[in-house]
């Protein structure tokens, strides 16, 4: 989005509309508005008025045509004049942008039963929908209500979130609790091929593209279609590299870098990925992304020594709770490399950073996961 989106011209016109700000979600100093607004997902687009109160919440990124009318849609819900969906919109979108998923999802439910045929938000209720429903770990309404609204969005910008948010959520389904899991895959998985399909006429971003590449992939490695799946990556991998190649910026191109990383891996072409990363590292010295993300290419690739020195240097740049993740990822080469006892220190040191954060930083699931994974070493 700040490589690609925000510096178009177009939004210009909205300079005198709205007061811009970027929060620094990793930054301490940030703390009290993540008291206030929790984020779980980025990039979040929040438009709040004078008071403070969230009037427009929306989780994702997107094209700068999808960004104009974010904008505007929040302009009006700002200006107050709306009818019964929109007022429940307005409302759903409080209550997620304060954490509470599962009942921003029975709002968003009742803004879409309010909503006449042609409400312009439907696109928008529906994505948020989704969304709150995979936060709040309901997978199986999730996917449910992904595949019953997705004709309702096919052939938009929102189709892309409601099908493949969708598809993973029925994917995580256990076929032994979920007796219609089967029809919802094939169903979200057929949606999502045909989202994919229409990238060319859909307003969709790289990102959103690659997204539903990453969904297809894991529904076929789930199915243990290896042959799917490869030829899936391959594709992936064809897409992505082209468009690191229309980059013309170096912070362009490493917007790339985690897509294609993934994709790498996948493939068992770990050298691809470090050739990669070595080069957004020497491009971009002060940001901590590219050794944090040789970590895994060097460890995939055996380089073990070469992966311990990339998490050093990935720690210095680091700060806020990404750090974790880092450490996360250094004791797994330490456990590959059969060095247990570093691997263990590197949980322990994990779990004091952890609960050093700010409380509004902090996380009790991923402190207690390091607590079960450390008792386990």
């Amino acid at each position: 989005m700040r490589a690609y989106v925000f510096t178009d011209k177009s939004l210009e016109r909205y300079a005198g509309r709205f007061v811009w700000l970027s929060i620094d979600t990793e930054n301490a100093t940030n703390a009290a508005f993540l008291k206030a607004h929790p984020i779980s997902v980025w990039p979040t687009l929040l438009i709040l008025d004078p008071k403070d109160k969230v009037v427009f919440r929306y989780a994702g990124g997107g094209t700068v045509p999808q960004i104009r009318k974010l904008l505007d849609d929040g302009e009006r819900a700002a200006q107050g004049s709306h009818g019964k969906a929109d007022t429940l919109l307005i409302r759903a979108d409080a209550l997620a942008g304060q954490g509470k998923q599962a009942e921003a999802a029975k709002v968003f439910e009742e803004a879409l039963a309010a909503a006449p045929k042609s409400w312009p938000s439907a696109g928008r209720a529906a994505e948020s929908l989704v969304f709150a429903l995979l936060q709040s770990q309901n997978s199986q309404a999730c996917a449910e209500r992904a595949l019953a609204l997705y004709p309702r969005v096919r052939g938009t910008g929102s189709a892309v979130n409601v099908a493949s948010t969708g598809l993973s959520c029925a994917t995580d389904l256990d076929p032994k609790k979920s007796w219609n899991r089967s029809e919802l895959v094939a169903g979200l998985e057929k949606a999502t091929r045909e989202t994919l399909a229409a990238a060319d006429k859909i307003a969709m971003s790289a990102d959103d593209r690659s997204g539903l590449y990453e969904s297809l992939v894991d529904a076929r490695d789930e199915a243990k279609d290896t042959t799917a799946a490869h030829a899936l990556r391959e594709q992936w991998a064809a897409f992505m590299e082209g468009q690191a190649a229309k980059a013309k910026t170096p912070d362009q191109r490493a917007v790339y870098d985690p897509h294609r990383l993934t994709v790498y891996l996948g493939l068992k072409q770990p050298e691809k990925a470090i050739a990669m990363l070595e080069q957004s590292e020497r491009d971009l010295p002060n940001d901590y992304n590219p050794p944090a993300r040789l970590i895994s290419a060097y460890k995939a690739a055996g380089r073990f020594d070469d992966a311990l020195a990339a998490s050093d240097r990935a720690l210095k740049l680091a700060y806020g709770p990404r750090k974790i993740g880092i450490y996360r990822n250094r004791a797994s080469v330490y456990a590959a490399k059969g060095d247990k006892e570093s691997a263990k220190k590197t949980i322990e040191e994990a779990i004091r950073f952890a609960e050093s954060l700010p409380t509004e930083q902090q996380s009790a699931n991923v402190i207690a996961s390091m607590k079960k994974q450390l008792d386990t070493m």
